[in-house]
């Protein structure tokens, strides 16, 4: 539109887009970015630099959100911690540490770049140390000692997290693409060099319905199990 004194300014589309992003900018956005980077290209991918490309804004914007990489860390871990269920203290403590056991396994296998931080921040957030609070407590509720909630919950957590890390590593996600690794290796095998692994495969790998990740819970209910007797010492 014309004026009386020429035609009418307009600000640049681009430098509008830039504005309004970082006007957008807050602390609980840049950690679900820096959570989405994570999540589709690994921890290692995670850079300030990469995170302000995603966001659309310079790198040096971020640091009015979180003070520094360490920060961030912290702050995606406690929003880890946040989506999981945690344990009930009205419940029986079994049911509520099992509850919590597969909310905390499946919050990994969504983001399994976390699965070594989850207890490495010095200084953990509101989600993180009211999960932790929480554990004690239904432990503590249910007739543990101390030392025994001490117990209890590094049994639980060191066979939770070391699945998750079991998870990462393993070639295939699938049953079906368990099955077709155990073909491949099969087809390897010289023939009676490793008749136990070989008859392990064709017996149980290869049956309908196998599924590695099955084997969490059976793991996961020994360990409760054992727990539950020594509830008293």
């Amino acid at each position: 539109m014309a004026t009386a004194t020429g035609p009418a300014r307009r600000t640049p589309r681009r430098r509008q887009t830039a504005q309004a992003r970082r006007e957008r900018l807050t602390r609980e956005r840049v950690l679900q970015s820096a959570i989405e980077l994570a999540d589709a290209s690994g921890i290692e991918a995670l850079s300030m630099r990469r995170l302000g490309e995603e966001l659309g804004v310079e790198a040096m914007s971020l640091y009015t959100h979180v003070a520094n990489k360490d920060d961030l860390l912290a702050g995606m871990i406690d929003a880890v911690f946040a989506e999981i269920t945690p344990p009930s203290l009205e419940a029986h403590w079994k049911t509520a540490m099992r509850d919590r056991a597969l909310s905390v396994r499946a919050a990994l296998l969504r983001h399994p770049w976390a699965t070594g931080l989850m207890d490495a921040n010095a200084a953990p957030g509101e989600a993180t140390l009211l999960h932790h609070d929480l554990v004690i407590g239904c432990l503590r509720g249910g007739g543990f000692s101390f030392a025994m909630t001490a117990h209890a919950f590094a049994v639980l957590d060191g066979y939770i997290y070391g699945f998750a890390l079991q998870d990462r590593s393993l070639p295939f996600e699938t049953p079906e693409e368990t099955g077709d690794l155990a073909q491949e290796m099969l087809a390897q095998f010289p023939a009676g060099r490793f008749p136990h692994l070989a008859a392990f495969m064709v017996e149980h790998v290869l049956k309908p319905g196998y599924d590695f990740g099955d084997e969490f819970e059976f793991g996961l209910d020994l360990i409760l199990d054992a727990l539950e007797r020594h509830r008293e010492d």
